[in-house]
């Protein structure tokens, strides 16, 4: 067998990318502010709660039978559904205010690639994430290009799925407030069960993200060594001075 043989140990080795020690002049660097941390958090755990609660008032896969006391599980299940959303909201209506009064990685413009050096850095992300690329990746003390776009269609997909959730929840009460200001979105999109039908969805997208999301912040911290899952926690990250960041100006 020889060296270029895909079962050679040199051969494997090749297609495996060395993981440079966690050594060399660093220096720490404030990315996200105690706001933004808090405003991550809670918005992950609401959408948890509203994941397992929607899906199970959608279909609810257990019951009480004979016990008189657990006798109102969907109503208890509504509520914390409920509750949920409204943290969810509150979280959406501070990070909408950071948009305009954080740091320059928090703020709107951070969430677009809108310039032409973002836009061919966001291809040569994808190729990095593929594994195509594994060295050229471009490199992003904030959001990266493919980061950026993945928030904010992630932000889009939470405003529908709140949006879409009032107006069912506003056919409990026609005369109340809730009903004023959204039942215009059942009729915009034909009925109230295909406003649940797309509620559910979005519900999916969302548990396709969750995974995904983890998973790169891990990746990311194992292979490039940026600290990104321990910054979200204290809020920043130790940076090599000698890397080029295209961010950095």
């Amino acid at each position: 067998m020889t060296p270029s043989s895909p079962g050679h140990p040199a051969a494997r080795l090749a297609y495996t990318r060395k993981i440079p020690p966690p050594s060399g002049d660093y220096e720490w660097m404030y990315l996200w502010e105690l706001p933004l941390r808090l405003m991550h958090w809670l918005a992950a755990i609401a959408v948890v709660v509203l994941v397992v609660t929607g899906l199970f008032i959608g279909r609810p896969y257990f019951m009480p039978s004979g016990d008189p006391s657990s006798a109102y599980l969907m109503g208890t299940v509504r509520f914390v559904h409920f509750a949920a959303a409204a943290v969810l909201v509150m979280t959406a209506i501070v990070r909408t205010y950071w948009l305009f009064m954080g740091n320059r990685f928090e703020r709107l413009p951070a969430l677009f690639p809108l310039r032409r050096r973002d836009l061919v850095n966001l291809w040569k992300t994808v190729r990095f994430y593929l594994m195509i690329d594994v060295d050229r990746a471009p490199k992003y003390l904030g959001h990266n290009p493919l980061q950026q776009l993945s928030y904010t269609a992630v932000y889009g997909i939470a405003v529908l799925a709140v949006v879409t959730g009032f107006a069912m929840y506003g056919q409990s009460n026609p005369d109340g407030m809730i009903f004023f200001l959204f039942n215009w979105v059942n009729a915009l999109f034909g009925g109230e069960q295909v406003v649940r039908f797309i509620h559910h969805v979005l519900t999916w997208l969302f548990l396709t993200f969750i995974p995904i999301h983890v998973y790169l912040a891990l990746r990311a911290d194992s292979i490039e060594r940026s600290g990104t899952v321990s910054s979200i926690v204290s809020g920043g990250r130790f940076v090599s001075r000698h890397e080029e960041w295209a961010d950095a100006g």
